[in-house]
């Protein structure tokens, strides 16, 4: 079992009051979120944003993993995940991938079919109950 924690600290109302988050390894320390910073253009980070980022990260993981036993090894692998979250229903509906990836001497197909086996199987992917889409690009 590997465990990893974050904290988050909050002072005052939902809309007028303002938070920190700190992670275990200190890449962020008390950053600073808020009503602002999650619905409006604030300075700071948001919850959504910080599972976007942890959703990119772990997908191009997994699909470097999964390239890997399938005999390839990617150049790059740029993944950009945009997590919706709809404030009429009050939750995330949705994490579009998008993926530009170097890997050569792969096929298509072969590519279609690792990135779609790395996207449903990416520990965040199994984590987050809502609508996962996948855009993948192969390029050279």
């Amino acid at each position: 079992m590997i465990n990893r924690k974050a904290t988050a600290i909050w002072k005052g109302t939902g809309k007028e009051g303002t938070g920190t988050i700190s992670t275990q390894s200190t890449v962020l320390e008390n950053t600073q979120y808020s009503f602002n910073t999650r619905f409006a253009d604030g300075k700071g980070t948001n919850p959504e944003e910080l599972v976007a980022a942890a959703h990119a990260g772990c997908f191009a993981m997994k699909l470097s993993f999964e390239l890997n036993a399938a005999g390839f090894t990617a150049d790059e692998l740029n993944a950009t995940a945009t997590i919706s979250l709809d404030p009429a229903q009050g939750k995330i509906v949705k994490s579009a991938i998008e993926l530009k990836a170097q890997v050569p001497g792969i096929s298509a197909e072969q590519f279609a079919q690792v990135a779609d086996k790395a996207k449903k199987e990416c520990p965040i992917s199994q984590l987050l109950n809502t609508e996962i889409t996948l855009n993948a690009e192969l390029v050279s």
